[in-house]
């Protein structure tokens, strides 16, 4: 059986949500990019939230990317310019190869959005122990931007690329 983009199986995924304030049913980005990826066919393996501190970023992260299940870790929140949007830094020792094309890409597709404001946005995308690593803004029309034109439809690609997937599958 094939799921999404005939992967053998669904991308299994990890979202971490950065807010001081946003949690589980408030949470509506990591919310929404949930439904989005479940509606491609993909499986979200883990959720978690951290506050916007730099050590609990990255000590969620390193816990997540452990974990032999997840293929991708995507995390909502903290790439803008506000001193308390870390996440880029509190990752950066992590990733291992970074993938500048979907920052780029992102901030292009989003000047449709909020027009020269989308240069304010950090989001990027690595890998990091051998998995994909993307990093989203916490504005819910950013994600479902980042998701529906730039994420899911690579998303399989990107993990078999990767190796995530066994030669079989």
């Amino acid at each position: 059986m094939t799921h999404a983009g005939g992967a053998p199986r669904p991308v299994a995924c990890a979202i971490l949500t950065v807010s001081d304030t946003r949690r589980g049913v408030e949470d509506a980005s990591g919310n929404r990019l949930q439904e989005l990826l479940e509606r491609a066919g993909h499986r979200v393996v883990s959720r978690a939230w951290v506050k916007d501190e730099p050590a609990a970023i990255r000590s969620a992260a390193v816990l997540i990317l452990r974990r032999p299940p997840v293929d991708v870790l995507i995390t909502t929140g903290g790439t803008g310019l506000a001193p308390r949007d870390r996440t880029p830094e509190a990752l950066a020792g992590l990733v291992q190869r970074w993938l500048p094309g979907f920052g780029e890409l992102f901030r292009a597709y989003s000047t449709g959005q909020v027009g020269t404001a989308s240069w304010l946005s950090r989001a990027a995308a690595g890998i990091a122990r051998g998995r994909l690593v993307v990093m989203l803004p916490g504005s819910t029309a950013a994600v479902d931007l980042a998701a529906r034109r730039l994420l899911i439809p690579q998303l399989e690609h990107a993990v078999r690329m990767l190796g995530r997937f066994e030669p079989e599958e």
